[in-house]
């Protein structure tokens, strides 16, 4: 039991890791949301082998995957927390505060 959340912590922090650089952009979240992107991306890719291909019927849907499935799924967790909210842009939302008063 302990490894397996040694590796998933440590294959979260390479597939975050490789997600951040594939997908550059100023995300405040450092080493630990890096590495719960990683973790929360595995399972998405185990989702999506699981939906996808049929394989592992018998382990259910939610499972973690390997590192090209655990990258993809953090690309794809990132890109939706991006676009979710988890990056806000205080500028934007500061200038059309200012020309509102106008």
């Amino acid at each position: 039991m302990v490894t397996f959340v040694v590796v998933m912590i440590l294959l979260g922090l390479v597939a975050g890791a490789v997600a951040r650089v594939v997908l550059p952009g100023p995300d405040p979240i450092g080493i630990l949301g890096t590495i719960v992107v990683g973790i929360i991306g595995s399972f998405v890719g185990g989702f999506l082998g699981y939906v996808l291909f049929n394989k592992d019927v018998g382990e259910g849907a939610l499972q973690p995957s390997g590192i090209i499935g655990s990258i993809i799924g953090a690309i794809l967790v990132l890109l939706i927390w991006r676009n979710v909210g988890g990056h806000s842009n205080s500028r934007s939302r500061g200038r059309s505060r200012r020309y509102a008063r106008r």
